[in-house]
């Protein structure tokens, strides 16, 4: 089991954020990676992929507004709030440049940090995640407006939830919140996502939750497609953007896919060239 170096709250934009960092800040030449959990997941969800990178480089997790250890507070809640919290603690930690991977919601939020704070961000990898709301199939926002309290009673979402802030009516509204969040999703220009200088992988699933032309559509904003590789069946260079489609995986599926998923992840963020059979 890895274990944290350090951890605990810091106070971020008005929140007590909860945040674990895995090994030693400032002694690697590797930028750290930040993982940005999905929507209502903490920073507990994240174990396995803490695990599959922290040998290699530092780690960094934390907890959004309302999840986990974070308690809420009467802040409204956005993606480009959560990014903004997501820079201040960088900056709090005196990380000056991170590669970042978010999935589902914290993809969302990943996509907004390397827009808002693009000095901050060095890679960026977008799992199960949308820039647009009809980047979902239009039945995952219907079930995100039916949710209720009683679908998490006895879950660890709510025991998380009611150890720091015991009030049955706080956690209704800290759903309701969530509830407008999701289903309001974001909206990220394509000229936007054009904009975005880090390198970027994109990665879903192809029974996702995201569907897999919205995926495609990131992927070639993003610099995706090599004419010269496609002509000459070769890539002659380190590509700007990946893009991963998992079979038969589904949205919740694929964030248990860190086996395989993690070497893919650590070869873009190292840029290891790809590589070419002899053939000729």
């Amino acid at each position: 089991m890895t274990e944290p170096s350090n951890y605990g709250h810091l106070p971020i934009n008005g929140l007590s954020l909860y945040h674990e960092v895995y090994g030693e800040l400032g002694k690697s030449e590797t930028s750290p990676l930040l993982l940005i959990p999905g929507a209502f997941m903490a920073t507990d969800s994240m174990k396995s992929w803490v695990s599959a990178f922290a040998g290699k480089r530092t780690v960094i997790v934390f907890d959004q507004q309302g999840h986990g250890r974070t308690p809420d507070t009467s802040r409204e809640m956005s993606y480009e709030q959560f990014a903004d919290d997501a820079a201040a603690l960088l900056r709090a930690l005196k990380v000056e440049r991170a590669d970042v991977l978010g999935y589902s919601q914290g993809g969302g939020v990943a996509l907004q940090l390397a827009i808002r704070h693009p000095t901050l961000v060095d890679k960026l990898v977008s799992m199960s995640a949308t820039y647009r709301k009809d980047g979902w199939y239009p039945s995952v926002l219907e079930g995100i407006e039916s949710l209720s309290a009683t679908a998490f009673a006895g879950t660890p979402i709510e025991k998380s939830f009611m150890e720091h802030t015991p009030d049955p009516t706080a956690f209704d509204t800290y759903l309701e919140k969530m509830k407008v969040l999701n289903v309001e999703d974001q909206n990220i220009s394509d000229a936007q996502m054009r904009s975005i200088s880090a390198k970027t992988m994109v990665i879903v699933g192809d029974a996702d939750s995201v569907k897999p032309e919205h995926a495609l559509a990131m992927f070639k904003l993003r610099g995706g497609g090599d004419e010269e590789a496609a002509a000459s069946g070769m890539l002659q260079k380190v590509p700007a953007a990946r893009l991963v489609m998992l079979p038969a995986t589904s949205h919740i599926g694929i964030s248990g896919e860190s086996a395989i998923l993690a070497p893919m992840v650590s070869a873009f963020l190292d840029d290891v060239p790809p590589a070419t059979p002899d053939f000729f």
